[in-house]
């Protein structure tokens, strides 16, 4: 899966803002209430990566239950000339966290970085308060806030939202020298045709303080929220569209 809330560089140019695939992939400073962890199901889905009207790539991505916690990998192959779309699309993301009476709390996370982006590998110490690790290469050692998501465990902290009957408003992402803060909002209903048939989703935006991208995310209620569809735009330009191909989850 893409990083759901990390603008894409330009192929062939450097990474530019720090912001929203995750694609599929969104704790949220926000969040209020009691999570609902016993809603969630474990679930694998594929995803076609598209990019200039194109399929690029094609991400597996996969959540599986391990005691008190839950594992989201995605691995991603290129196609023909995905290549060239490598840093939108990483090879390997694993995120590990719990879900507790306050959200997701985010445990490790590891990204292979692709052709031209560096690799992530963070450890969460939630006692003494502190995210130690390397992200996309630069060293990291900083304060914890609750609330706080990567990249690999920010799709699963909107799905426990959405189970709980919340839309989240904001949330915070680790980055390389401290955290970035998005706005989040409902955009609306939209029927997708998909492999899987007829989907009724409900979209969310998410976007980044003075940014002009953003990443909207087609949830399928029927689907535990699992999305359907993510996409970031720039104005009417679409950089990347991931869009399922796949849908298998636990009775």
């Amino acid at each position: 899966m893409p990083r759901p809330l990390r603008e894409a560089a330009a192929p062939g140019g450097p990474a530019r803002s720090r912001s929203a695939l995750a694609l599929l992939a969104l704790a949220l400073a926000a969040m209020t209430g009691t999570s609902r962890a016993d809603e969630l199901k474990p679930y694998q889905a594929t995803y076609a990566g598209i990019w200039h009207g194109m399929t690029v790539a094609i991400s597996h991505l996969e959540l599986g239950q391990t005691g008190d916690t839950w594992t989201t990998s995605s691995a991603s192959s290129p196609r023909g000339i995905g290549r060239l779309a490598a840093g939108i699309f990483p090879p390997r993301q694993v995120s590990v966290v719990r879900v507790t009476a306050s959200g997701v709390q985010p445990q490790s996370f590891r990204s292979e970085g692709g052709e031209r982006a560096k690799s992530t590998d963070l450890t969460y110490d939630w006692q003494a308060a502190r995210v130690t690790g390397l992200y996309e290469g630069a060293k990291v050692d900083q304060a914890l806030a609750p609330g706080v998501q990567d990249d690999g465990s920010v799709q699963l902290a909107l799905i426990v939202e959405l189970l709980a009957g919340r839309t989240p408003r904001s949330f915070r992402m680790i980055d390389k020298s401290g955290t970035r803060e998005y706005q989040f909002a409902r955009d609306g209903d939209a029927t997708l045709e998909t492999p899987l048939g007829t989907v009724a989703t409900v979209v969310y935006r998410a976007q980044k303080a003075g940014s002009p991208r953003i990443t909207r995310f087609w949830c399928a209620p029927k689907s535990g929220y699992v999305p359907m569809k993510v996409e970031q735009t720039r104005g009417d330009e679409v950089q990347w569209t991931m869009e399922i191909q796949s849908l298998t989850r636990a009775q």
